[in-house]
Formats: structure tokens, C-alpha cells, sequence
């Protein structure tokens, strides 16, 4: 008897808290710092409550008419709270702190989600913005689709390294005119490369500055370089002209320097990652049928 009164209080207890959680009010206005997870929010149903992001949130374009609220690592209290919102939700880089604190002060609510580059930490990020949306079932859906194209990449680069061992690659991140920064182990760029079918060519952590002479040690058969203020040819020229030594690796004697757009790095993985992946795997693996017909790098 004594058993079953208590096993009826903790499942009435059970039910009593998944009320409250059902009862608790869903944020009506949102600002986000991170590029892929406003991108996340927009692909769960999102964007109608975002009223601000950072500027690393450049897709889908319409977020760039949305008021800034800076750089992700250098948010400012006040424009924030101008926009009065419920919550601020980002990646754990997002800061400075005492920032943080002053918001969580004035009553802002502050979620920080992960930025690891797999799979288990986009499941995470993932049902948690799908709660806080109230778009749980959408955001199964969107997973389970995320997770079926990652297996279809990886079978692809399985195949294709049958017949081509993998390259080894290069990735280079930085603005125009400066000194690029290598991507190392323990990255997102790492995770791309390695995804993508390749061999990441540096053994270092994070991100580093690499010599001169570093970088020609390396000697990448493919060079990626991700440049946040130029695109395209103009950022390939002003990579080459600020690091000339780069025209003497096989990458470049080959013409095998790939453009990243760099938001694809920010925040952890986004949506645009399959599509981003079959784009780098086209180009490693040239003779290999590309995965989708949009894929194949144009000359």
C-alpha cells in the first residue's frame, strides 16, 4: 500500500512538472549571436521572432535587414536591451561576460549552446532551440534529414577514396592584408576537411599563425581559405599577395585553391554544412561523380 501512494506521488509529481514546463510562456523576442544558429532558428520556424543578430548571422540574407547587435564576442548591453527582448541566444563564445551578466540582471534570458563540430552536440543545440520554440517535432524531423545526408557524404567519400587517396589540405582563415590563420585539430574546419574526404595537413590545436616557412613545409595538395571581408577572386589575390610564398605549394602550381564562405564556421554546425561539403568534396575528388548536380566547383 505504502508502495503504490508512493509511486502515485512521484508520477503525480512527474505530471505536475511537465505541466508547469507545458504552461511556461515560449520567448516572444529573440536576438541571436551565432551565425548557424540563427540559421537554425530561421529553418525551425523562427525568424518571425527574431528581432536582432550579430554579424556573423548572414543567412538567409533577409536576417541582414534585422538590427545589429555586433560581433558575437563583443556584444554592448544597451543595444541589446533596446530591442527588448526575452531571450539572447547563442554559442558559448559569444561574451564579454560581465555583458552576459548585466543582461541576465535587466531579465533577459541567456541560453549558451555548444559549438563542438558533431553530431551529438547539434543534437543538443537542436532540441533545445526546438523547445524553445515549441517546434520539438520539427526539429526531430530536421535532425533526422540532417543526420541522412551525412551518411549519404560519408558513403560517397568512402567510394571515391577507393579509387584517390585522400588529399591533404589546407585551411586558412583571416581578413584581407593580414597574416591568415591556420586551422588546426579540434575545429570546425577540421571537421569540414575531414567530412569532405580529406586530411587535415596541420597537427596543431585551434587556430594558429603559421611562418613562412611553416606553410610551405606543409605543402597542401588543396588550400581552402576562408576570408571574412573578400570574396571569391579578390580574396584569392589578396591571400597570394600578402603571403606569396603560398604560389609555391601544390595547391597553388595546380590551381587548387578553394574560397569558403567563413560563416559556415561560426556557431557550431548549420544547415548549409551538407551542401557546403559536397562543394569541397567535388573539388577533392575531381574524377568522382559529384554528390548532387549544384556540387561541382565551376571552373
Amino acid at each position: 500500500m505504502r508502495f503504490t501512494a508512493c509511486l502515485a506521488s512521484l508520477c503525480g509529481g512527474f505530471l505536475l512538472s511537465q505541466l508547469a514546463s507545458a504552461a511556461e510562456p515560449l520567448p516572444q523576442r529573440w536576438v541571436s549571436a551565432g551565425g548557424s544558429l540563427s540559421e537554425w532558428i530561421v529553418e525551425l520556424g523562427g525568424e518571425a521572432k527574431l528581432v536582432g543578430v550579430d554579424t556573423t548571422s548572414q543567412h538567409p540574407a533577409s536576417l541582414k535587414a534585422l538590427p545589429s547587435i555586433g560581433y558575437q564576442r563583443q556584444l554592448a548591453a544597451e543595444g541589446i536591451l533596446s530591442l527588448k527582448p526575452d531571450l539572447l541566444l547563442g554559442s558559448e563564445e559569444m561574451g564579454p561576460p560581465p555583458v552576459l551578466e548585466q543582461l541576465t540582471s535587466a531579465g533577459v534570458r541567456i541560453e549558451a549552446l555548444s559549438t563542438r563540430a558533431d553530431l551529438p552536440t547539434l543534437e543538443g543545440s537542436l532540441t533545445r532551440i526546438g523547445a524553445l520554440l515549441g517546434a520539438q517535432q520539427r526539429a526531430a524531423q530536421v535532425l533526422a534529414d540532417y543526420r541522412q545526408r551525412l551518411q549519404a557524404q560519408a558513403r560517397w567519400v568512402a567510394a571515391a577514396q577507393r579509387r584517390q587517396p585522400a588529399p591533404r589540405v589546407l585551411l586558412l582563415l583571416g581578413h584581407a592584408g593580414s597574416s591568415p590563420m591556420a586551422a588546426g585539430r579540434d575545429t570546425a574546419a577540421a571537421w569540414l576537411i575531414e567530412q569532405a574526404g580529406g586530411r587535415n595537413v596541420t597537427t596543431h590545436a585551434s587556430y594558429k599563425a603559421l611562418s613562412t616557412e611553416a606553410l610551405l613545409a606543409l605543402d597542401p595538395e588543396v588550400l581552402i581559405f576562408a576570408d571574412r571581408s573578400l570574396v571569391g577572386a579578390a580574396a584569392k589575390q589578396a591571400l597570394l599577395k600578402q603571403n606569396p610564398a603560398l604560389a609555391a605549394t601544390r595547391a597553388a602550381r595546380t590551381g587548387r585553391l578553394l574560397g569558403l564562405d567563413p560563416t559556415l564556421l561560426v556557431g557550431g554546425l548549420g544547415p548549409r554544412i551538407p551542401d557546403g561539403l559536397a562543394v569541397l568534396s567535388a573539388a577533392f575528388y575531381p574524377a568522382a561523380q559529384a554528390l548532387t548536380a549544384e556540387a561541382k566547383p565551376q571552373p
